[in-house]
């Protein structure tokens, strides 16, 4: 899929103004979508009747793809950035994926919401915990069953062997109830965005990539591994290195090249 397209007049506002312009958007947006995300959530937790609370499962992931569906209609908006995607044939709304990809930059989120919006389920990530103390955000990750994981360090650890447990026990009890609705578990394996200097901390054995961390992975293929109907193996590639999301709105992104390919569940 090559997206190519006429440009919308807001494409021509300033950049100066065209990216504080953007924010505004999406605060609104979120703003419009955040709460109704949270009520819905907090209405499904308080339903005693199992098959009303299975409407919500239903209802939450769509509340969501409308935010996301606001949120790319800005990108095409706002930029003149062509997609070229490859490999989405085939995939289904209603499967269960487990969805790898590298990490070049926090604009990877949203491209990879606008790619698969609607035609795999609803993207889910692994968080780290304090993000849940982000404004509005953090209840609508945990209102959508977002994993969140404590990421502890090699000294903690050490220090307090039981700290691993809890994402393993975090991991399980999100994908437990991904087995039972349409799902799809998002794993950026290199655990962290792609720098230079972290690849040569590294010592290398990539070219274009960090290690992987396989962690993650082995927690969902434990979890769910018997239900997953496909593993996504997604490459994101930009013409500049590292952007930003003011580039991206700052039409400072020319192309962006998505690959994907589905592979069997080993």
């Amino acid at each position: 899929m090559s997206a190519g397209r006429s440009r919308h007049w807001l494409h021509y506002t300033p950049a100066p103004l065209r990216v504080p312009l953007a924010a505004v958007l999406f605060l609104l947006n979120t703003g419009v979508f955040g709460p109704l995300l949270i009520v819905a959530a907090l209405l499904k937790l308080l339903l005693p009747v199992p098959a009303l609370r299975r409407g919500f499962d239903w209802l939450l992931p769509r509340i969501a793809e409308a935010w996301i569906g606001v949120n790319s209609a800005m990108i095409n908006a706002f930029t003149g950035t062509h997609f070229v995607v490859e490999g989405l044939e085939g995939l289904r709304p209603d499967g269960r994926y487990l969805v790898l990809a590298n990490h070049r930059s926090w604009v990877d989120i949203p491209v990879l919401q606008k790619v698969f919006n609607r035609r795999i389920p609803l993207l889910r990530f692994f968080l780290k915990r304090q993000l849940i103390w982000v404004p509005v955000l953090g209840l609508c990750w945990w209102a959508l069953d977002f994993p969140f994981m404590q990421r502890a360090t090699k000294s903690q650890l050490a220090k307090r062997p039981e700290l691993a447990g809890r994402d393993m026990e975090a991991t399980r009890k999100a994908c437990e109830k991904f087995r039972k609705v349409p799902a799809s578990v998002m794993n950026f394996v290199e655990g962290t965005r792609f720098t230079p200097a972290k690849q040569q901390a590294q010592g290398g054995g990539y070219r274009h990539l960090l290690r992987p961390r396989a962690g993650g992975v082995a927690f969902v293929f434990g979890a769910m591994g018997d239900v997953l109907d496909g593993v996504l193996d997604v490459t994101v590639h930009y013409d500049r290195a590292q952007p930003s999301l003011a580039d991206l709105f700052a039409d400072r992104i020319g192309t962006v090249r998505v690959h994907v390919r589905e592979l069997p569940v080993p």
